[in-house]
């Protein structure tokens, strides 16, 4: 059987599942807008590399731009490079087309070079004339480049294309956009963002507190009806234990009544009256007509059960109230098992009561003898609804606190045998 969760553990439980819709929210809502943030920022720097690049390309392919870059060709070498003055012809040129684009296009500067590397146009004039530190060889021989480098004005996005005169490359075209830009531009985009996640994540954290709430009164109604259905059931235990020890009683005043004994039975009755809760057996040694008479009306009660009952009791034997209770409830169980035969024996040995109930019923199954000790537990149906398996409970609870035993077995009859030892009461 598995086993119920420790009080600990269901708080921790449900402190999780009030907490948890809260969580989740925040968690889907926060992580939305952090995906949502990197796709916009990767979405505008794959936009700005397209821009910059076809600008760059385009550029390139004009022809005002080739034979621009193709006239001041020869005005410089590796080892003697054009300034300002060789390539201010190609600057006239190509400076408003590159004011022109950079207006146009948005990007933050245009600037063509010679094969050297010389910049021909620049949006700073003292630029002009100066080969870029970040001249490209391979692009000088052919290749285009798109990447993020840094320069005069700082890091930058850049697309840089050569410049083909035929076959010959003759300079490049160099198209550039800030990083801060971009990063400007990226927080523009989240900006427009976060007012949409803030309103899902106040939606969400609304909705998310109504459900916590609706969860904690559930749990806060189970824990009541827990409670009730707690209190309920000990209420029910006490009054089936109650009935079950007055309805012995009932049968000791009938065998004392029906013999006259009318002193023992008001004295016996003084001391039955019923509580809500059950009342502890007395440890008070009864007299012989007591004794005879509970165990007349416990023959009695067998019989009508269907059984006959054989009592070896001396009654002159220290017996008090609980252990006529243990004999009573343990025959009683026997004839209500099925037994035609009950046999009640009971001895003393120095201080100790040795008892036992032997029967022909069909007895215990081995996995059944240590439950059905347990309170509530009973092989038989409980037709009447008033509840069973309550006297062997009553019995095992009642040997232990007199510091003593209870062992189950086979008795000589077939059935069942229930011996007990105890001490003599006091």
């Amino acid at each position: 059987m598995r086993e119920s969760p420790s009080p600990a553990t269901a708080r921790v439980v449900r402190r999780a599942l009030v907490v948890l819709p809260s969580l989740i929210v925040l968690t889907a809502v926060g992580l939305t807008t952090v995906i949502a943030a990197s796709v916009q920022e990767r979405r505008i720097r794959d936009d700005t590399a397209d821009r910059v690049f076809d600008v760059a390309a385009g550029l390139a392919e004009l022809d005002d731009v080739r034979a621009a870059a193709a006239s001041v060709s020869a005005s410089g070498a590796p080892a003697d490079l054009a300034d300002a003055v060789d390539l201010a012809p190609a600057t006239t040129v190509l400076q408003p087309l590159a004011d022109l684009v950079e207006r146009t296009t948005g990007v933050f500067y245009v600037v063509v070079t010679d094969d050297e590397g010389v910049r021909i146009t620049h949006p700073d004039t003292a630029q002009r004339g100066r080969q870029v530190e970040t001249a490209n060889a391979s692009v000088l021989a052919g290749t285009p480049f798109l990447g993020t480098e840094t320069g005069p004005s700082g890091s930058s996005l850049r697309a840089k294309v050569p410049i083909r005169d035929g076959d010959a490359v003759v300079g490049m075209v160099a198209v550039g956009v800030l990083e801060s830009r971009i990063l400007s531009e990226r927080d523009e985009a989240l900006g427009a963002l976060l007012p949409w996640s803030l309103g899902a994540l106040v939606a969400g954290t609304l909705a998310s507190s109504l459900l916590a709430a609706a969860i904690e009164r559930r749990f806060r109604r189970a824990d009541a009806l827990a409670a009730e259905q707690e209190q309920t059931a000990r209420t029910v235990t006490a009054l089936r234990e109650q009935a079950h020890e007055f309805g012995t009683r009932l049968h000791v005043l009938h065998g004392l009544v029906s013999h006259g004994d009318t002193r023992d039975a008001l004295a016996y009755i003084s001391d039955a009256v019923p509580t809500l809760t059950p009342r502890e057996p007395s440890d008070t040694r009864l007299g012989p007509s007591v004794v005879g008479a509970s165990l007349e009306a416990l023959r009695a009660e067998v019989s009508a059960l269907g059984a006959h009952l054989e009592v070896q009791v001396d009654r002159d034997l220290p017996v008090d109230e609980t252990v006529l209770m243990v004999l009573a409830n343990l025959c009683r169980n026997a004839a209500e098992a099925g037994a035609s035969r009950v046999r009640c024996t009971l001895s003393q040995v120095g201080e100790t009561l040795h008892g036992a109930v032997d029967d022909d019923g069909p007895g215990l199954d081995a996995h059944d003898i240590e439950r059905a000790f347990a309170a509530g537990f009973s092989s038989k149906r409980d037709a009447r609804g008033t509840g069973r398996g309550i006297g062997l409970a009553l019995v095992r609870r009642a040997v232990g606190d007199r510091g003593g035993e209870i062992l189950v077995g086979r008795s000589a009859f077939g059935g069942a045998r229930f011996a007990f030892e105890m001490a003599v009461p006091r």
